[in-house]
């Protein structure tokens, strides 16, 4: 069977459809002193594939639970997809006492299932972390599907660690450049200073493509200049939309036109799976 965490129902059902598969209805509840718990009916069958996306700290436990849950209902292999593996980003210690989170949990998630796949990770090094076989699947490629015909496209990384993703964008839609903007962090005070490329913008629709939009902070400051520079259209594109707090009006404020992300975090501009 197929087991929905609470973030990722829709995706789930999506997998159960184009599998054949059945969905488990799961129940997330909470006791009153507020612990979560989470668990799926009976089954027939030896094999559980568990799908959940981690976006909060809830949803870490939920999915913990879920993973224990399916063997106690029966279940002798488990595969556990992770659409959006939250705590990806610290996979160093980048500070004396700080913990490489991402090393945490993924040996918390190892000890309940017998396969990994995750989406995108924001550093596939993560995947030395789990002591169990890793896949990784790249979503980039169905960013390309909404977009409508775009004029002399442009698709721009944040940061050059983003180009693939762009490249692989431009690939799936068929034609169009590739670049990416300098990106500078601060380790001290976080501040992020973004430096323009060398391309010419002026009237060209321009993609912005990212594998996650957190706060939109880094993304504005780079369409910010795309505006500035005169592009005609901008599209934020991206594999994980979380767009936690206002990250959505920075993005709109700063002239994107529309956002474009895959259901790996579902959100109202989550049009591909």
């Amino acid at each position: 069977m197929i087991v929905p965490g609470s973030s990722s129902q829709l995706l789930a059902a999506a997998l159960a459809d184009d599998t054949g598969r059945p969905l488990a209805t799961a129940t997330y509840d909470r006791f009153p002193d507020g612990e979560t718990i989470a668990a799926v009916p009976a089954f027939d069958g030896d094999e559980a594939t568990v799908v959940a996306t981690t976006d909060s700290d809830s949803a870490w436990v939920e999915l913990l639970q879920l993973q224990d849950a399916v063997r106690e209902a029966g279940a002798t292999h488990v595969t556990t997809v992770i659409p959006y593996m939250g705590y990806a980003r610290q996979d160093e210690s980048f500070a004396d006492g700080q913990p490489v989170s991402a090393r945490a949990m993924a040996r918390a998630i190892s000890t309940g299932t017998d396969r990994v796949v995750l989406v995108n990770p924001h550093e596939t090094a993560v995947t030395d972390f789990y002591s169990v076989p890793v896949d990784i699947v790249d979503a980039a490629s169905v960013l390309a599907d909404p977009l409508s015909a775009l004029t002399d496209p442009l698709f721009l990384a944040p940061d050059e660690g983003a180009i693939g993703i762009a490249e692989t964008v431009r690939d799936a839609y068929g034609t169009g450049e590739t670049d990416y903007f300098e990106k500078h962090r601060d380790r001290e005070t976080g501040a992020v200073d973004v430096s323009p490329s060398d391309a010419t913008v002026s009237g060209r629709d321009v993609v912005v493509v990212d594998d996650i939009v957190a706060t939109g902070s880094t993304m504005s400051e780079a369409v910010g200049v795309l505006t500035d520079r005169g592009a005609e259209r901008i599209v934020a594109a991206c594999v994980h939309p979380m767009l936690a707090a206002n990250a959505v009006t920075k993005l709109r404020n700063a002239g994107v036109d529309r956002i474009v992300g895959t259901d790996t975090i579902e959100r109202g501009c989550s049009v591909v799976s």
